[in-house]
């Protein structure tokens, strides 16, 4: 265990964020793999097919694992606090709510199925393998969650090298399971799935074996798990904030994945290939962001308001740094970027993948200030202005996707992020600076620091 409420902000948010990073490489490391093993083995198609339903598994294992993040939010303010009775009844009600909610969700989605590919617009050539792939992604969200629960409390708990470890070898043996699914067993597109589902589980059961011997301080008794109304009306609020915040964000991308799935194959690999892309040159966004609200949690419980605000600040300033270094690579590196993820030696694929990551690249600092707000005001007990920021990106990408993408065809997609990101970062500014919490801060208190 470890507490992020001493120490310079700048370097424990760092420190706490490494092993994120690390992590978040490997996972992206996998799905870039996992691309290349079903572009490279399957065809293009079967590529097409995964690419066109990839927004659908997003956006709900990215609501449950936001809910899961939320949870871990609560769990951390409770540890800042030395409260070691509601800490392990936070613990508990995370774990009942988190897999009451992943049982609804998988259970729901599965049965309406056939209507959301529908809606999706996939083709009757990409159909079969693309609901092959998604039925089975749905059916083992549990083990998923099981895994993001056991990652949230080891996070709020100040332990963010364990989780790394364990989702390296879970990358590790999902990759090693593509191999044998896709090559020797010839699952097709189902074998990808198969293989994720598998890797989770095992890495979620190794997880919670560790833990129980590590931390026998946080091991829960039968009562841990009962209803708590107290707690669970701390829970629940800040958990479905954080999985609304992050679910609109990709239901927003749902909707333009509506637009595309009717511009044809070439353009649906490009931009399955650009996302992924963007995605690593994102990482660093999301990993300071991640760190900071369990950084502001555990500062929170310790009513240490100053700290909050200089983290804050330090974080934005490192992550204006990388603005600069991704907007290089992405203007000198984008084709061979493209190339490597697809394996495509179409020009289409490869052009339009490069001009979309060239258009974003130019406004990523607006992307930084976003993920650090939303979640470090997640941490110091926001739940509503971060939700009204991602409710104006939803909007904004489904008014793109039915209204401009039509006249425009995909540069109204190419567009669109930017568009939203300048309107999303309004309302987090204002609520930051309003903020009961940072106004309370003086100058003089953070220059203390």
């Amino acid at each position: 265990m470890k507490s992020l409420t001493k120490g310079k902000p700048i370097k424990v948010i760092l420190l706490f964020a490494v092993p994120l990073y690390v992590g978040q490489l490997f996972q992206l490391g996998y799905s870039l793999i996992d691309t290349r093993i079903i572009g490279g083995i399957l065809g293009e198609k079967a590529l097409a097919a995964v690419g066109a339903t990839i927004s659908l598994s997003d956006m709900l294992t990215e609501f449950l694992n936001g809910i899961i993040c939320g949870f871990g939010i609560i769990i951390s303010t409770f540890f800042g606090s030395e409260d070691e009775e509601g800490l392990k009844k936070a613990i508990g009600g995370s774990v009942v709510l988190g897999v009451a909610g992943t049982m609804f969700i998988s259970g729901l989605s599965s049965a309406f199925l056939p209507d959301i590919l529908r809606i999706l617009n996939i083709s009757d050539e990409l159909l079969p393998q693309a609901a092959a792939y998604i039925r089975i992604i749905l059916c083992g969200l549990l083990a998923t969650t099981l895994y993001n629960i056991c990652a949230a409390v080891l996070r709020a708990i100040g332990d963010s090298y364990t989780p790394l470890i364990f989702l390296v070898i879970s990358n590790l043996m999902n990759i090693f399971l593509d191999y044998v699914c896709i090559l020797k067993l010839r699952m097709g597109v189902s074998g990808a799935a198969f293989a994720t589902i598998i890797s989770q589980a095992l890495s979620a059961f190794c997880c919670f074996l560790y833990m129980k011997k590590k931390y026998p301080g946080i091991c829960l008794s039968g009562r841990d798990f009962l209803p708590d109304k107290e707690i669970w009306k701390r829970l629940l609020p800040t958990g479905l904030s954080m999985g609304f915040m992050i679910s609109f964000v990709t239901l927003g991308s749902l909707a333009l994945q509506t637009s595309i799935n009717t511009f044809g194959t070439n353009i649906i690999v490009a931009h399955t290939a650009a996302r992924k892309a963007t995605s690593l040159f994102l990482i660093p966004f999301f990993v300071l962001s991640s760190a900071l609200a369990t950084y502001c949690g555990q500062n929170l419980g310790a009513k240490e308001y100053g700290r909050i605000q200089k983290g804050i600040r330090d974080t934005i300033l490192l992550s204006f740094i990388w603005c600069v270094a991704a907007l290089l690579m992405v203007f000198t590196l984008s084709p061979t970027i493209i190339r490597a993820i697809t394996a495509s030696a179409e020009s289409e694929v490869v052009d339009t993948a490069s001009l979309y990551l060239k258009i974003n690249a130019v406004f990523y600092f607006l992307p930084a200030v976003i993920c650090i707000l939303r979640n470090s005001m997640q941490g110091f007990g926001d739940t509503k202005t971060p939700l009204a920021s991602s409710l104006i990106e939803l909007a904004g990408k489904v008014l793109i996707a039915y209204l401009l993408a039509p006249f425009i065809g995909y540069m109204g997609v190419m567009i669109s992020e930017p568009v939203v990101w300048a309107f999303m970062v309004i309302p987090l500014l204002i609520g930051t600076m309003r903020n009961p919490i940072w106004r309370a801060v003086s100058s003089t208190d953070s220059g203390n620091l």
